[in-house]
């Protein structure tokens, strides 16, 4: 009878949400207990009861209320099952109590390898990594085992591959403390399986690996050439797989790119597999903003604009450059500025700067070539000749200085940033028109050849 309701009642949700979100969050869900005016629900556990609360409740109790007949109130019990159902002695959830009691779960003491440093409060989204990161918490969310199963994230070094795995790994632990977490480096697990053959101890090798219920690999491609380690990790991923137990990968490549077995590539492509791209110039900001306060220590927002417009290709490579940065000014005691960082780019990470031209540089040269004053092409003035002098120090500020639209927009009398837009947009077009203005403009842009200053300007 309560099957055969409850059957009724997912027909009717089923009509009403896409169908992923109903295997998800419907399919592990029975009808515990039934009265003509109450429905207990039993869901797996906590967050399965919040998300559903969140975000389902009302579809619920209507499709309820349409199958009963008369309206019907619903709620939920957490039933902890470890093999054995107990549901002599469900927890309960009501609208009433507005709380739940379960049965104490204590963590389980297992190595799990991850650094609890790593966490998806402190992971920055952009859109880079959005898609990886949601896809990392679907999984973690999911009481589906076989979402997205293996997960497998590639992408080129020091994009934050490993701080979302570590993430990901430590919000399914807390989520489900009696769980198995291991994560392990490819390199590591070499290590360990070739101790284990001299040792012999390839049974207990396997044994563990087999009883994880997450197993987190990062730097997969460690695994090519090793044919032995290979099949190895073939037969503990095939027996995790078929177990039903959940897998999640790191590549500094697609799979399919990987000198593997086809039969472990097929594997890896059988689940999900997401790119984790170069982050864009405001994800770079939000990373040394985050990290500048977890230090501690105030820095201006023009050096980290600096840091993160030179450093544009790698996570840890600009989380290094800050890091030098406070550990060089708390040495030496001098104040964190733009001169400075320029010191630790070009002496510490032994970069090759070009010169950099700063907004008072080529505003110097715009007033000389146009006859004017700073105050004049800085104002509000209208005029032909001021709008086109400031036309052209805004295009040429955004050619070559460092600086965001932003800064430059404030720099030249607190304008939009869609201003800089425009007038870079107006003097490209005139230089396109005009082949004497063309000239000026590349006699301006040679007089910063060899220039070189290490101040930037807001």
């Amino acid at each position: 009878m309560l099957e055969i309701t409850w059957n009724k009642v997912k027909d009717h949700i089923k009509e009403q949400i896409p169908n992923q979100s109903f295997l998800t969050w419907f399919e592990p869900i029975s009808l515990l207990a039934l009265s003509d005016s109450t429905a207990t629900l039993k869901v797996p556990n906590q967050f399965h009861y919040d998300w559903i609360k969140d975000k389902y409740a009302g579809i619920v109790e209507a499709c309820f209320s349409e199958v009963m007949g008369a309206h019907t109130k619903v709620e939920y019990s957490i039933v902890i099952d470890e093999g054995k159902e107990n549901d002599a002695t469900p927890s309960t959830f009501t609208e009433k109590q507005n709380k739940y009691k379960e049965p104490e779960q204590q963590p389980i003491q297992f190595p799990t390898n991850l650094n609890k440093e790593y966490q998806f409060e402190n992971f920055v989204e952009g859109p880079g990594n959005q898609f990886a990161s949601a896809a990392a918490k679907a999984v973690v969310d999911s009481s589906d085992k076989n979402l997205y199963n293996p997960l497998v994230f590639y992408s080129g070094v020091g994009l934050g591959k490993t701080h979302l795995l570590h993430a990901t790994g430590n919000l399914y632990h807390k989520m489900n403390p009696r769980a198995r977490v291991y994560y392990v480096a490819s390199d590591k697990f070499v290590r360990d399986f070739v101790s284990a053959i001299q040792t012999k101890t390839s049974s207990k090798f396997t044994k563990f690996y087999q009883s994880v219920d997450l197993l987190i690999v990062d730097d997969v491609q460690w695994f090519q050439g090793k044919e032995r380690t290979v099949e190895e990790f073939f037969n503990i991923f095939n027996e995790l797989y078929l177990l039903g137990k959940r897998i999640i990968l790191a590549t500094d490549r697609p799979p399919v790119e990987l000198n593997l077995p086809n039969r472990l590539k097929s594997r890896f492509s059988a689940g999900l597999i997401v790119d984790i791209q170069k982050p864009d110039f405001e994800t770079r900001l939000a990373i040394l903003r985050q990290k500048s306060e977890e230090s501690g220590i105030e820095i201006s927002y023009d050096v980290m604009e600096y840091l993160s417009k030179y450093i544009d290709t790698n996570i840890r490579e600009l989380q290094g450059a800050l890091i030098r940065l406070l550990a060089y000014s708390s040495l030496v005691k001098q104040d964190i500025s733009l001169d400075l960082a320029h010191k630790i780019l070009t002496e510490t990470l032994g970069k090759k700067m070009s010169p950099t031209i700063t907004m008072d540089d080529v505003l110097d040269k715009v007033c000389d070539a146009y006859n004017m004053n700073k105050s004049e092409i800085i104002g509000r003035s209208r005029r032909q000749e001021i709008a086109l002098a400031r036309h052209v120090a805004m295009y040429l500020s955004k050619e070559y200085t460092r600086n965001s639209l932003k800064s430059i927009g404030l720099y030249f009398g607190k304008r939009d940033h869609s201003t800089v837009i425009h007038a870079h947009r107006t003097v490209q077009n005139k230089m396109e028109r005009d082949s004497i203005f063309h000239a000026e403009i590349m006699s301006l842009s040679r007089r910063f050849s060899g220039q070189i200053k290490t101040s930037l300007n807001p």
